[in-house]
């Protein structure tokens, strides 16, 4: 008889302990339940975009004419029109704009009657990477041009908004000068201030 009421103790224990596995397992089972269920609803779920794609396609292929397709081939018409404008105008990487950094420029300008210095920074922005290269190759000369043209100027000509557009477009003629004695224009885009200062 002393050994039932420790069967009794016994039993008493494993029946709570029982109960708090059932619990955790039934958490565990719903906790999966919601998040497949969450899973499937977006994985099941398209996006806008393709269903308007598939409703014009099965009308297609019913022989109905799809009224959006015109609009859709326009909107990627644009699409690409924009990505040619990023570009330069053009997708092909031997006309796509590119920018050929020069190292800073420092010079002393014309007095004006005090003497000043100009410290820039400047970037030619050019059709195509092989033209860019052909440029680096080029650099001695290229600077020359921009030296001779930037000595030549007084702290007044290039202080305001206008004098550096000015000197902007200056130096784009300069630089679209051929390289070689008969050669070509070089396809100079623009030419960019990068830092520009006046002391």
């Amino acid at each position: 008889m002393a050994q039932e009421p420790a069967k009794a103790e016994g039993a008493a224990e494993a029946a709570p302990k029982s109960k708090k596995k059932l619990i955790v397992i039934l958490a565990v089972v719903l906790a999966l339940a919601v998040g497949g269920g969450a899973a499937a609803f977006f994985l099941m779920k398209k996006p806008e975009a393709h269903q308007a794609k598939d409703k014009h396609g099965d009308k297609a292929e019913k022989g109905e004419k799809a009224e959006g397709d015109e609009a859709v081939s326009e909107e990627a018409g644009e699409e690409e029109a924009a990505a040619e404008e990023e570009s330069g105008g053009h997708a092909d990487p031997k006309t796509a704009l590119t920018y050929v950094p020069f190292e800073t420029f420092t010079v002393n300008l014309l007095p004006d009657p005090d003497e000043k210095f100009l410290q820039l920074d400047l970037t030619m922005e050019v059709k195509g990477a092989e033209l860019a290269e052909k440029m680096k190759a080029q650099m001695p000369a290229l600077r020359n041009r921009v030296l001779l043209l930037l000595t030549s100027k007084k702290a007044s000509d290039i202080s305001t908004p206008e004098g550096k557009t000015q000197l902007s477009e200056e130096l784009l003629a300069e630089l679209k000068k051929p390289l070689a004695a008969h050669g070509k224009p070089v396809k100079v885009t623009q030419v960019l201030f990068t830092s520009f200062v006046i002391q």
